[in-house]
C-alpha cells in the first residue's frame, strides 16, 4: 500500500518530488512512475489589497462567519527570514503559501488567504495547478484614508513615510489596473464601509464561489 504524504509535490509510491505537480480533475499523477492518487483541488480564495483597507480587520470576522466551512489564514505569519526571496514577486514565499493552502484543502476546507497579492505572482507557479481557481478580492481605500490609517499604526510595525507612499502607490496601481489582470481582481472600497458591511461582502464573495 502506498504511503500517505501531506506535501502535494511527492509521490506516496516511488517518493519523486515533482518540481511541476500534474493534476488531472481530482487525481494526482507522478510523471515519474505512472501513480495516480486521489487530490482534492478546490478554489483558492485571495482576500488581497494594500496595507491598511481592511484585512486584518475583517479576517477574524470571517472566522466567525465563515467558521466550519473555510479555512481563513493570515499570509504575514510566513514572512519570516528563510522565505524572504529578493527575487520579484517572492516565488519562494507565494510557492510555500501556495502548498500550505494545497495541504488544507485535502481536509475539505476551502482557504482564504489574507494577505497582498496581485495575480501574476500566483498565476505563474507551478503550484498554482493544485488548485481549481484562485479567485481574488481586493480591499481598497481612498489614498487619503488609507494613509491616516498606517501612520496610526503602532511602531513596530515600521510604516515610515516612504513605505506609506509605496503602498499608496499599489493602492493607486491596483484601483486602475484591477480589470485588466488574469485573472480580474474584484475591488471593494472600504474607505466608508463600516466593518460589519465590509464583512457581509466579502462573506457572501466567498460562500457565492465555494464548491
Amino acid at each position: 500500500m502506498p504511503e500517505a504524504m501531506l506535501d502535494p509535490r511527492i509521490c506516496p509510491r516511488c517518493g519523486d518530488l515533482a518540481e511541476v505537480p500534474a493534476v488531472e480533475g481530482d487525481v494526482r499523477l507522478c510523471h515519474r512512475c505512472g501513480h495516480r492518487w486521489p487530490f482534492r483541488r478546490l478554489p483558492l480564495f485571495a482576500l488581497t489589497g494594500p496595507s491598511g483597507a481592511g484585512k486584518s480587520t475583517v479576517g477574524p470576522a470571517l472566522v466567525e462567519r465563515l467558521g466550519g466551512r473555510v479555512a481563513v489564514l493570515e499570509q504575514d505569519v510566513l514572512w519570516v527570514a528563510g522565505l524572504r526571496d529578493d527575487v520579484n514577486g517572492h516565488p519562494t514565499f507565494r510557492g510555500t503559501w501556495l502548498r500550505m493552502a494545497a495541504m488544507v484543502h485535502q481536509n475539505g476546507r476551502p482557504v482564504v488567504l489574507c494577505g497582498t497579492v496581485v495575480p501574476p505572482e500566483f498565476e505563474t507557479l507551478p503550484e498554482r495547478a493544485l488548485f481549481s481557481e484562485i479567485h481574488y478580492l481586493a480591499l481598497v481605500a481612498e489614498s487619503e484614508v488609507l494613509a491616516r490609517r498606517l501612520r496610526a499604526r503602532p511602531a513596530w510595525r515600521g510604516w515610515d513615510e516612504p513605505r506609506i507612499a509605496e503602498m499608496l502607490e499599489f493602492n493607486t496601481w491596483l484601483r486602475k489596473n484591477a480589470d485588466t489582470l488574469d485573472p480580474p481582481v474584484t475591488l471593494f472600497d472600504t474607505t466608508t464601509a463600516p466593518l460589519d458591511a465590509s464583512v457581509e461582502h466579502v462573506a457572501s464573495w466567498v460562500e457565492s464561489r465555494l464548491p
